[in-house]
């Protein structure tokens, strides 16, 4: 009785820490991974950038020759067309997994809980400050870029209705303006998560990071399932990588309902 009467002994912070899975961020460790945001940026747009423009060749050549302009077969034609597609995505995921590789010794910020060092949370929110403004300016461009992108393609309806091969060009345009605008928001978005990383904002907060554990890996590996199984089914691989930014803000939602059905 006199044992369960007893008050527990405390627990000290660094036990509770370690309980709760809180990583210990010094400031070397801050400054050395916004350094990786940073240059990681221009080679994961121009990884996304590549995908998305890999098909145009690929449709270009289709329609140049379904319209007679090109002295290609149809299959001459689709052969140069993948495999220009192909080097395409190849190099975007040479891209990729290099600068995953890379950062793969910061992948604790994405998931643990943060405990920054002295003056860490006071030099993040100063760049932020001091950033504001162009990743605003960039996030809008972009964005303006992707909306305008069907324009093209009225134009030539407009114009040139009766020749399907302008249709073509217009296609490539969306894709190309697309591509130009996704590329300015990626150069804004990965050094600014950065520092939602080391805040804890955003996307990045204690919750968001429990929910991402517990449901992720199921969610991407269904979206991982359904892209093979409609891709080698329909055989439209120039058409299906659509999933992946689908699935994303798919994603997105998800985790708002999630968070949601929490409170």
């Amino acid at each position: 009785m006199k044992d369960s009467l007893e008050a527990p002994e405390p627990v000290p912070a660094s036990e509770e820490a370690a309980d709760e899975g809180v990583t210990y961020v010094s400031m070397e460790e801050a400054n050395a991974f916004l350094e990786y945001k940073r240059e990681s940026a221009p080679r994961i747009a121009l990884g996304v950038l590549l995908c998305i423009l890999s098909p145009i060749t690929l449709i270009l050549l289709g329609g140049a020759q379904d319209s007679g302009r090109l002295a290609l077969t149809e299959m001459q034609a689709a052969m140069i067309g993948l495999i220009v597609l192909l080097l395409m995505v190849a190099g975007a995921v040479l891209l990729f997994v290099l600068t995953g590789m890379r950062g793969s010794k910061f992948e604790y910020l994405e998931k643990n809980a943060l405990d920054t060092a002295y003056g860490v949370s006071g030099m993040v929110r100063e760049r932020m400050s001091r950033e504001e403004g162009d990743h605003t300016r960039r996030i809008a461009i972009g964005v303006v870029l992707c909306v305008l992108a069907a324009v093209p393609l009225f134009a030539v309806f407009l114009w040139q209705g009766e020749d399907a091969f302008y249709g073509t060009l217009g296609i490539c345009a969306i894709l190309a303006l697309v591509a130009v605008g996704v590329y300015t928001i990626i150069l804004a978005s990965v050094p600014w998560e950065g520092y939602q990383m080391l805040l804890e904002q955003g996307d990045y907060t204690r919750s968001r990071k429990r929910n991402n554990r517990r449901y992720g890996g199921i969610y991407w590996g269904v979206i991982v399932a359904a892209f093979l199984a409609v891709s080698f089914i329909t055989n439209r691989w120039d058409m299906t990588w659509i999933i992946w930014p689908v699935a994303a803000v798919l994603y997105g939602a998800l985790m708002e309902f999630v968070k949601l059905r929490q409170k």
